[in-house]
């Protein structure tokens, strides 16, 4: 599906889709409490969608109402899966649902997903897994899916590196359901602001997780519970990141509503990144404002939020000077390299970009439309329509399907800010 966006002025608001990593997370803790639990305004996205299916394979009951899932939980007692659990695109699925397939008292559990997701490695989780208790192995060696899991989960101890945050919050939602304590030491975490928005769901739930402040040592009480959830899910601010940096570039207003400056969320560091480079932001009873400002370009520690690069390695190209995106060499570990794949999609429209180990140095520059490639990941190819809508004539983009992961109204969104994009026939 090809997207072409032409050059546009975008200005009003954008109501936000919610939290795709709190939706997954209400349902994978729905999913494993006893009762029955209601998640208010989850995310409508495919993401959402392979969580919904993966917890449904393992035996919790989830059915669909105006705006919330019901969810009939299992009571920390998976069933054994009918079919293989296909995952899809979710990485985050598969991190999580890997997890809780090891609590099976019996049989055992087949994994897999997408082309991408089978890439993305998932080998540290699963060795962990296997020091705790379960057997966990890949069906073609090595670290990536498709995985065979049998139980049972017991606790223990083990060591893990964070490279991505995945594996810690897969490994924190589903001990506490083991029947012994479990002690994890993390000697490297990326993604940090990931495994505090877990702790924040495990202490709302009321399970005991005792850890350092710096989170290399977790201590996980076994034995433990979920009770049913009852919440409401707030707007991501993984999605919001392309309106609020679109908001920041020349004539542009944009007006983000639906969340919550309280949340957990690690993309909300983006407004401080849009501050640092200049754009004014309000925030209003209604949401929050971005104005057009010229921007300067400055030096970012990306390392809690690998996914809002791709929108500020576009952004980046409109600021004076030169803008350093640093310390994220995970972002390469995400649906695609985000850091070769922005390099090569932004020097197609002229940016002066080059590609560090770990991020990307972007220097000003006359970008123009072109044809880019969105390389089936959904922040690519939102990144690159707004780019597109700074640009005279038509850019296009292969590939525009890859945002139903988590933001499947973006173009409208788009749309109703003014800008210029539609589906090529």
């Amino acid at each position: 599906m090809k997207l072409k966006v032409e050059g546009s002025t975008l200005r009003g608001a954008v109501s936000i889709p919610g939290s795709k990593s709190h939706t997954i997370r209400a349902v994978a803790i729905a999913a494993l409490a006893e009762g029955e639990s209601l998640i208010e305004e989850p995310l409508e996205s495919e993401d959402a969608r392979s969580a919904f299916h993966a917890y449904t394979a393992l035996g919790a009951r989830i059915s669909e109402e105006k705006n919330r899932w019901r969810v009939q939980g299992i009571g920390g007692r998976p069933q054994i899966p009918e079919n293989v659990i296909d995952t899809a695109n979710s990485g985050t699925t598969m991190r999580f649902s890997l997890g809780s397939a090891a609590l099976l008292q019996g049989g055992l559990a087949v994994l897999t997903g997408d082309a991408q997701v089978r890439r993305r490695p998932c080998g540290p989780l699963a060795q962990s897994l296997t020091d705790l208790g379960a057997k966990v192995r890949a069906t073609r060696g090595g670290s990536y899916p498709p995985f065979v899991v049998e139980g049972t989960l017991r606790g223990g101890k083990t060591t893990i590196e964070g490279i991505t945050s995945q594996y810690i919050s897969s490994l924190l939602l589903n001990t506490p359901l083991a029947e012994g304590n479990t002690a994890i030491h993390v000697p490297l975490l990326n993604e940090r602001p990931y495994v505090q928005m877990t702790l924040d769901w495990l202490k709302r739930q009321g399970v005991r997780v005792d850890y350092a402040e710096d989170l290399s040592e977790f201590r996980v009480h076994g034995g433990q519970s979920y009770a049913p959830v009852q919440c409401r899910i707030p707007g991501d601010f993984s999605s919001a990141t392309f309106f609020l940096a679109a908001g920041a570039l020349s004539d542009n207003e944009v007006l983000c509503t639906g969340l919550d400056l309280n949340d957990t969320q690690g993309d909300k560091a983006v407004l401080d990144y849009l501050r640092q480079m200049g754009a004014r932001i309000t925030i209003e009873k209604d949401g929050i404002r971005v104005q057009a400002e010229a921007l300067t370009g400055c030096e970012i520690d990306m390392n809690a939020t690998p996914d809002a690069l791709p929108m500020m390695a576009t952004i980046a190209c409109f600021a004076r000077g030169e803008t350093r995106l640093a310390n994220v060499p995970q972002a390469r570990l995400k649906e695609t390299d985000r850091i070769a794949v922005m390099r090569t999609e932004l020097e197609k429209l002229g940016a002066r970009i080059t590609e560090l180990p770990d991020g990307l140095v972007i220097e000003e520059s006359a970008l123009h439309a072109g044809m880019l490639e969105g390389h089936g990941d959904h922040r690519v190819v939102m990144a690159l329509a707004i780019a597109g809508t700074m640009l005279p004539g038509v850019t296009t983009i292969n590939g525009y399907e890859a945002a139903s992961v988590t933001f499947p109204t973006f173009l409208d969104a788009l749309s109703g800010l003014g800008g210029k994009a539609r589906i090529a026939e």
